[in-house]
């Protein structure tokens, strides 16, 4: 197997009294896409928060980084500089630049250090060009480029954030609950986003609905948080049958809660 791009050992954090995270222990490999589901208080939010660098681990360690570079101590570095080594987070509610157009969005984006005026009047080489419409095709709004961001329907501002994302060129995905709010076709779309975007990037994807994640799950690994800690792992119908997993939903409904 090969060297984890991603490694959360022993982990823990409490919150005036409240334990978030639990010795924690999380592997993520090179072009894995791994799903992550739990009950509410499970400590999902908290676990991105702490790769981010949002919040500090009281002990464990969280290095980043594959076998071909030295590993990266996440827990001594900021938000901005996780950031830049290329750890990329999509929270649940999309955030865009509703004045602008899809196209904009995409150019604000990209990888480098301009700000925001400097952008918008950059002169954009070829490679970034051809990088802008590769990134439209793959969201599948090439057609709406010159629109508002801020006319786009729900879905496809959520597909317009995750451009933005794959912008700036990240090794790995953190993705919060992208298919909320979405219809069944606006999900299905999602699912198979992600699903061709395995490979490429490795993708940690935060999910309660449980049909939207056998989707992308297929013979990737689920990874089940309870209290803080992984509670199990295995492949989606391993996971689903595991008697710890169904006492944990059980009463919480067919697709569980955040």
């Amino acid at each position: 197997m090969s060297h984890p791009i991603l490694s959360v050992e022993d982990v823990s954090k409490t919150y005036d009294g409240f334990k978030a995270i639990t010795d924690l222990t999380f592997y993520l490999f090179p072009g894995e896409l791994r799903t992550v589901i739990g009950p509410n208080g499970a400590g999902k939010s908290t676990f991105f928060d702490l790769i981010t660098g949002r919040a500090r681990p009281d002990k464990g360690k969280i290095e980043f980084g594959a076998s071909t570079a030295p590993s990266q101590d996440l827990t001594k570095l900021n938000e901005y500089e996780i950031n830049r080594l290329g750890i990329g987070r999509k929270f649940q509610t999309p955030s865009v630049f509703v004045e602008h157009s899809v196209w904009h969005n995409l150019v604000l984006s990209l990888k480098g250090s301009r700000g925001v005026f400097a952008s918008l009047f950059h002169r954009l080489s070829s490679t970034e060009r051809d990088r802008i419409d590769e990134l439209l095709k793959l969201i599948r709004l090439d057609g709406k480029r010159d629109w508002k961001a801020g006319l786009l329907a729900h879905g496809e501002k959520q597909w317009l954030e995750i451009g933005m994302l794959l912008a700036q060129d990240p090794k790995v995905l953190l993705v919060d609950e992208p298919a909320a709010g979405m219809s069944d076709e606006e999900t299905h779309r999602t699912g198979e986003l992600l699903l061709s975007l395995a490979g490429k990037h490795s993708l940690v994807v935060i999910e309660h609905d449980m049909t939207f994640v056998r989707q992308i799950a297929r013979d990737n690994p689920v990874t089940v948080l309870h209290q803080g800690h992984v509670l199990c792992e295995g492949k989606f119908d391993e996971v689903q049958a595991n008697p710890m997993v169904r006492e944990v939903y059980l009463g919480r409904g067919k697709h569980g809660t955040r």
